[in-house]
């Protein structure tokens, strides 16, 4: 942990520089806020004229006030910031929030005057926050460095980094009416110093802090976030909202690879690879973030619905199945029970649907005997206003169940643990006590079961994370040292089998190669001006014999000139033709952020149409070659399907390890593409390889 930024949410003294006694001032605000948050550290305040507000002193000299004073907010004009800064360093002051805005948000001159900011704050020793941001808050120690509408936003267990400050701003007043807390909040602003890469480990090392969220519009380093992000995530749950996703204009690409590689697929590859639960909505991210703060985490995906209605119990079982979580089957002593327990009409089968006249004696109960199932791994217990009772009587029922400590298995035995459990609370006036009373005892509720389904899902994913001890690094082998000068030569070098491919400048010299290389083979035409072969008929497959080469070498070169007039041909190559089996791409392209993106799918010419393709960042390992292997259809069916027979999967997983190492160690290579590999009974043969080369500076 980086303890220069530990003042930015634990000071020992604070000085608001541009402090204000009008109540229409951001610099009011500020001095509010710090002064009622309770923080007990000392609070100075500075502005051009001296005064009082709220029972304190208004310096107008930064070197009149008294130690201690590590942490300064910033509300002063935007052109006085640099000199702001210059003095603070000088006072010994070493972390400082910017709150003025008017820098690189605006323009070129504001982007000239950010950068001397930080010039100089680096010059000091000076941390900086924003500029152009709210502040941070921690509810905890406490502090509030914010100019927010007070109160200060409830205590809770939710790390909250957000590159927005009026997103921020809404979703700490939307907070309070949704039952959960925030132990940190941190404002960026521009990042022109600390950025969310930095921040992260102050949220992870947080005591009081349980999970971590996080709005994002950008990054600043993906090398260096993946590497943060993947050792906090051993520690705390993090859930990222990147918002962004669709952009216009995207760069030309020079392969299948390019093309279907979006740079919004390098943030999902990234987040993957890291640990990062990635939220679609900002609703999401926070359904997600209080499950992940107040439920255990299960040991599997089998999930129990305990209802009194039978049509949210058929919502809940979809939203389950869609999730890729599985309804659980009930063991036959919790039938018996259930049975014993429910009128006839109820179906005690899961979904559990205790009919409409459901006491919240009948809830508690069932709810034990889902949780004493030990083919139960969760609950979803879905509560819409009972027509018989008051909903806040079942919800105590169900909260006294959940703080029970003598809940024991259907074997007998005391469990060693409690299972999530997960309201699905639905209706509004008529169950407004019940959600008081869950968001009491800390259980999630969701006002549909599609909501609660999801943040159930999210539970087993991180469990199955934290449950994945396979080695995240990629399995060393040697570095190739040695430039290779051709494409067959580069993947030689890295244990990549593939098909001998030689140029053939005119007829005579196809005839020739084809004859070193043994019938059948393949032609394809040498062209700079054409990318896609198979599109133009620039492909000809088992050609038998001398005269079947000839006939197909006049009719590619007429077919050529006649489709592409200017077309210029380098000659053809020739190939030779490798046995049947089962076509794949892999692939890399290169993203500015993130590095080598790896791409694994159905291959040759349908690959785009399809886009049954699976990307990860690379360097890869066995565990990441497999799982991206198993997203696609191109890598279930390896193992053989009806009358696809099996071909070597190892050979394939060998080949994808191998290419992403050579992506790793040769950076001036943009793009790579093999499309297809051929996927053998015995082994894999890259039949056609494309690189796009950039020269490095």
């Amino acid at each position: 942990m980086d303890n220069s930024l530990l003042p930015f949410f634990q000071p020992k003294g604070v000085v608001v520089i541009g402090a204000s006694t009008s109540p229409e001032k951001l610099g009011y605000g500020v001095a509010r806020n710090l002064i009622q948050s309770g923080y007990t550290g000392a609070i100075h305040l500075v502005a051009q004229k001296s005064g009082e507000i709220f029972g304190k002193k208004i310096h107008t000299n930064l070197q009149d006030i008294p130690d201690p004073v590590d942490l300064a907010i910033l509300i002063v004009p935007t052109p006085a910031t640099p000199q702001a800064i210059e003095v603070c360093g000088k006072r010994g002051i070493k972390a400082a929030v910017i709150v003025s805005a008017g820098f690189r948000e605006v323009g070129e001159e504001g982007a000239e005057l950010e950068k001397r900011c930080v010039e100089i704050a680096h010059a000091q020793g000076v941390r900086l926050l924003g500029p152009n941001c709210i502040g941070t808050i921690d509810t905890h120690f406490p502090l509030d460095t914010t100019f927010l509408q007070p109160p200060m936003p409830e205590k809770g267990g939710i790390g909250f980094i957000s590159h927005s400050g009026a997103f921020a701003a809404a979703i700490v007043d939307w907070a309070r009416g949704q039952g959960f807390g925030f132990s940190r909040i941190v404002s960026l602003g521009n990042q022109a110093d600390v950025n969310e890469t930095d921040m992260l480990p102050m949220l992870a090392n947080d005591d009081a802090t349980n999970v971590i969220v996080m709005y994002m519009e950008s990054i600043s380093n993906g090398r260096r976030f993946v590497q943060a992000a993947s050792e906090v995530t051993k520690q705390k749950p993090v859930i990222a909202l990147k918002v962004g996703r669709f952009e216009a204009g995207q760069k030309a690409a020079a392969s299948h690879t390019g093309a279907l590689a979006a740079s919004d697929t390098a943030f999902d590859a990234a987040f993957e690879k890291a640990g990062v639960l990635r939220a679609e909505t900002a609703e999401q991210m926070f359904d997600w973030a209080r499950a992940l703060e107040n439920c255990p985490l299960p040991k599997g995906n089998r999930i129990g619905i305990l209802t009194n209605a039978g049509g949210p119990g058929v919502i809940a079982a979809d939203s389950l199945e869609r999730e890729g979580l599985v309804l659980a089957h009930l063991n036959d002593s919790t039938l018996e029970v259930l049975s014993a327990i429910l009128p006839a009409a109820a179906n005690i089968h899961n979904p559990v649907d205790m009919l409409a006249s459901a006491s919240p004696e009948q809830y508690a109960e069932c709810l034990r005997l889902l949780l004493q199932d030990e083919d139960v791994d969760a609950v979803m217990v879905i509560l819409p206003p009972p027509p018989m009772f008051k909903a806040e009587e079942v919800a105590k029922a169900i909260s006294e169940v959940m703080e029970s400590d003598s809940l024991l298995s259907t074997s007998g035995k005391r469990l060693d643990s409690k299972k999530p459990v997960v309201i699905a609370l639905l209706g509004s006036t008529l169950v407004e006590n019940a959600s008081n009373e869950f968001r009491e005892m800390r259980v999630p509720t969701y006002p549909f079961p599609e909501r609660a389904a999801s943040a159930l899902a999210t539970l087993v994913r991180r469990a199955r994370f934290l449950a994945d001890d396979r080695p995240q690094t990629a399995d060393r082998e040697t570095t190739v040292h040695r430039p290779p000068s051709t494409v067959n030569d580069l993947m030689q070098a890295y244990g990549i089998p593939t098909a001998p491919i030689k140029l053939a400048r005119d007829e005579n010299e196809a005839v020739q190669i084809a004859e070193e290389l043994g019938y059948p083979v393949v032609m394809k035409i040498a062209s700079p001006d054409i990318l896609h072969k198979s599109d133009v008929g620039g492909v000809l497959l088992n050609i038998q014999d001398a005269a079947a080469l000839q006939r197909g070498y006049a009719q590619m070169m007429e077919q050529m000139q006649s489709l592409i007039p200017r077309v210029r041909i380098k000659g053809v190559h020739i190939q030779r033709q490798i046995a049947e089996g089962q076509e794949v791409i892999i692939g890399m392209v290169r993203d500015a952020q993130f590095g080598a993106l790896m791409m694994f799918g159905s291959g040759g010419v349908e690959v785009e149409g399809l886009k049954d393709v699976a990307f990860c960042l690379g360097t890869l390992n066995q565990a990441e070659a497999e799982a991206m292997m198993r997203k696609t259809w191109a890598g279930i069916k390896l193992k053989g399907f009806r009358n696809i027979p099996p071909v070597d999967e190892e050979a394939v997983r060998d080949v994808l390890i191998k290419l992403s190492r050579l992506a790793a160690e040769h950076e001036e290579i943009e793009e790579i593409e093999i499309n297809p590999l051929r996927a053998l009974t015995n082994g894999a043969v890259a039949v056609d390889v494309r690189i796009k080369r950039v020269v490095l500076p």
